[in-house]
């Protein structure tokens, strides 16, 4: 019985860990790939979620980026809808907040790509 059990939650455990990771694929991106986007399209849509002292730091901003900090997104959102039909992808200092923001803003409806290691990563690669 013991064995039986633990195969059952062997298989329930694969089963859940490979469809969280690929859910999780599906809405991020890499800084290599936003990279290659910005040079193949001059529309791509970016979201900062960091502060605005955080912009004019160390890290910087990235042209053209949409700034709405994270704890001001859910008052904010509306000012989103223009950006409605295209893939929205969502910076921060190191992927952590724009995670939180991607999955709200999913909640919401929105096509979202969370940036994977955010403007910290993004500055390692230049």
């Amino acid at each position: 019985m013991k064995s039986k059990l633990s195969i059952i939650a062997l298989v329930l455990f694969a089963i859940i860990s490979t469809s969280c990771a690929q859910s999780g694929d599906e809405t991020n991106i890499t800084v290599k790939q936003l990279k290659q986007e910005m040079k193949t399209d001059s529309s791509v849509v970016i979201l900062d979620v960091r502060t605005p002292p955080e912009l004019s730091g160390p890290l910087g901003k990235i042209d053209g980026v949409i700034n709405i900090p994270l704890q001001e997104l859910e008052q904010r959102v509306d000012e989103l809808k223009p950006y409605k039909g295209k893939t929205i992808n969502v910076i921060c200092r190191t992927g952590h907040r724009s995670r939180i923001a991607a999955d709200y803003l999913l909640k919401q409806g929105y096509k979202i790509k969370n940036v994977l290691g955010g403007m910290t990563q993004y500055r390692a690669e230049q």
